[in-house]
């Protein structure tokens, strides 16, 4: 599913070029501390104590979060509790207190709880060891429940180990970690340091968990396609390319899964769906990146208006699902999910838009609405993609799909039942981007052979009236029978950042690819 703001991608400016001694600087934070947390190190070494010792908490250990909703301080009496024990093992993110009583900050993914440390119940010699750890180590507590004399739910410590010692301070907790480029480039750093990011990636598992469960649910298969092919097909971007060394031949980096996904078909499957990464060798912007999350999805015996149905059916259920709520802002407005979705087609668009009809216009005529320069070798086709990508697309915001783009650029498209022209292709859009691209599959043979070798034409890679062997082993492949099929491919990480109410893609990536230092 060739998608059309997929080409030309043009590098923007990037937000990670940040100077060397930025990152440098948080990295290293402060060498003296880092010198005396390895001499810490090294004299624990010395007394007999492991600072990297074996664990085994996997029966034992219980979430923090567990622990705070297990008790109500409110229906306990100030001070200890010792029948209501537990065991927690996270990172040490605040100490304060000295002498007798301290008290300890530990956090792990679910959340954060005090730990009291009480000379007088554990032993001085134990006491202050444990008030010789550092902000960062990760430790292990065993306690019980303690409430505060301001009702605050803690645990009393019993005993605490030392499970990890950290050599490098966390970023500062105050001043957190800015800096975009640094928590792009070192996102361990960012993590640490603030808790909306570490928020955002646990959404970002339950919005994929929830798409898969809902396909799953809907007796969709998931077929695992490969990720080396001897042709990148089934959109229209640049691949990255490799090289085979066994077999002595060059491979690419998938850009889609569609045409294996269709031969599922062919071989007697319905509904079937990958979700997985795929490489496209272009530019990157807030909603581009090389490297990116994408799931195609398959539906035996229909056409893109059922796709349609479905994405909206499938957004508002994963919504639902994931954030409590079908609500998202973008642009200054409030979009809701849950309401039918505007269906428009690009005719219609653009007309409403641009004051003109595309089916009646001829090449001269649409560039002129361009009001830049063409290029000369721009196709009728090519001219309403771009009218479209570069004056419309971003402009819509609320939930809506755009139907029938021009033929030429989907050569595995059905045609239009009624404009051979138009392809039976959508585009859903929200906050100006587009998530969703669906097609009506072509299964007609004969066709789909003669658009191969016209699209093979148009490369000018030579003149010969067949298609590439790797084209040409997909048209024989549906000469079997390839049941009326539709489908849609979606950008997953587009997804988590129009339900995070996120700006750009490289926030909802937990690694993306950024400009090396120099």
């Amino acid at each position: 599913m060739a998608t059309q703001d997929q080409q030309d991608v043009q590098l923007a400016p990037a937000q990670d070029a940040v100077p060397a001694t930025a990152a440098e600087d948080t990295l290293a934070h402060d060498r003296a501390e880092f010198d005396e947390r390895r001499a810490k190190m090294q004299r624990l070494r010395e007394e007999g104590v492991d600072p990297y010792p074996p664990v085994t908490l996997w029966q034992t250990r219980t979430r923090i979060v567990d622990v705070l909703a297990a008790h109500d301080p409110a229906e306990l009496e100030a001070g200890e509790h010792p029948e209501l024990r537990h065991q927690i093992a996270g990172r040490l993110i605040s100490r304060r207190g000295h002498g007798k009583t301290a008290f300890l900050d530990v956090r792990d993914l679910s959340g954060t709880i005090q730990a009291v440390v009480r000379a007088d119940s554990i032993g001085e010699q134990a006491a202050e060891r444990i008030l010789g750890l550092d902000i960062g180590d990760i430790v292990g507590i065993d306690g019980c429940v303690y409430v505060t004399q301001r009702g605050q739910l803690a645990l009393a410590v019993i005993e605490c180990a030392l499970l990890t010692k950290a050599l490098r301070p966390p970023p500062d907790k105050h001043h957190g970690l800015g800096d975009t480029g640094t928590r792009y480039r070192y996102r361990e750093l960012d993590l640490l340091a603030n808790e909306d990011t570490r928020e955002l990636f646990v959404k970002r598992h339950t919005i994929v968990f929830e798409i898969r469960k809902w396909l799953n649910e809907r007796n969709f298969v998931e077929v695992e396609t490969p990720a080396l092919q001897s042709l990148a097909g089934g959109a229209g971007s640049r691949p990255f390319t490799t090289h085979h060394n066994a077999l002595d031949r060059d491979l690419y980096l998938r850009i889609s899964v569609e045409l294996f996904l269709n031969r599922c078909i062919v071989g007697g499957m319905e509904n079937v769906y990958d979700m997985g990464k795929v490489f496209r060798n272009e530019g990157i912007s807030p909603k581009h990146s090389p490297e990116f999350t994408i799931i195609e999805f398959m539906c035996a015996y229909s056409d893109y208006n059922d796709v349609a149905t479905v994405t909206e059916e499938m957004f508002r259920d994963v919504a639902q699902a994931a954030l409590g709520r079908t609500v998202v802002k973008r642009g200054g407005e409030e979009i809701d999910l849950a309401k039918p979705w505007k269906r428009i087609t690009m005719r219609e668009l653009m007309l409403e838009r641009e004051g003109i009809d595309f089916m009646e216009s001829s090449r001269d005529e649409l560039a002129e609405v361009l009001d830049e320069p063409v290029d000369p070798g721009a196709s009728w086709a090519d001219l309403v993609a771009d009218i479209y990508s570069k004056k419309i697309e971003h402009t819509i915001n609320q939930p809506t799909h755009v139907f029938d783009f021009p033929l030429e650029p989907f050569p595995i498209t059905k045609r239009h039942s009624q404009h051979p022209e138009l392809a039976e292709h959508f585009d859903a859009v929200i906050g100006g981007i587009e998530l969703v691209s669906g097609d009506t599959e072509l299964n007609d043979p004969v066709d789909q052979w003669q658009r191969f070798v016209e699209q093979r034409k148009r490369r000018m890679v030579d003149d010969a009236d067949v298609p590439h062997p790797n084209d040409e082993e997909y048209a024989r492949a549906i000469e079997y029978g390839y049941a009326p099929t539709a489908g849609g491919g979606m950008g997953v990480d587009r997804l988590v950042m129009i339900l995070t109410e996120r700006d750009t893609l490289r926030e909802v990536i937990p690694f993306p690819i950024v400009r090396e230092l120099r």
